[in-house]
């Protein structure tokens, strides 16, 4: 069954909700696709107006940009560190906007949203003592 975003039949109160119209193809969302680790792989998804989303599926390398050099690099995704998103999510090792992975450079904090973006961008943070 689509998962939609359009209001549902009854009111909190318990009462039915008088329907304005019938539910669109833009008020239809998606499930959460976890992205994981591994060899990358992507999907394609068509959007309204003919757009195109690209879902990252798995993932092994991030792009990386240092504040102190002012530099971007590519590097290989070792493991998820922490994730604030769920605390079950670095022991499945999934990748969502927030999290800290950790790279060859170090700790990064990732800043894009993979599964919408089909990227992988993050920050490189400094590491805690």
């Amino acid at each position: 069954m689509a998962i939609s975003k359009y209001m549902g039949k009854r009111k909190t109160t318990g009462g039915l909700r008088k329907k304005q119209r019938k539910k669109k193809k833009r008020d239809f969302g998606s499930d959460f696709i976890p992205v994981r680790i591994g060899e990358q792989r992507k999907k394609l998804i068509r959007g309204l107006s003919n757009n195109n989303k690209q879902r990252l599926l798995q993932v092994d390398k991030a792009n990386v940009f240092d504040i102190s050099t002012g530099k971007a690099q590519v590097t290989k995704i070792l493991h998820v560190k922490e994730n604030p998103a769920n605390i079950h999510f670095v022991r499945m090792g999934i990748i969502t906007k927030g999290a800290v992975i950790e790279t060859e450079l170090g700790l990064a904090k990732v800043v894009s949203r993979p599964g919408q973006h089909g990227i992988v961008n993050a920050v490189k943070i400094e590491e805690k003592k």
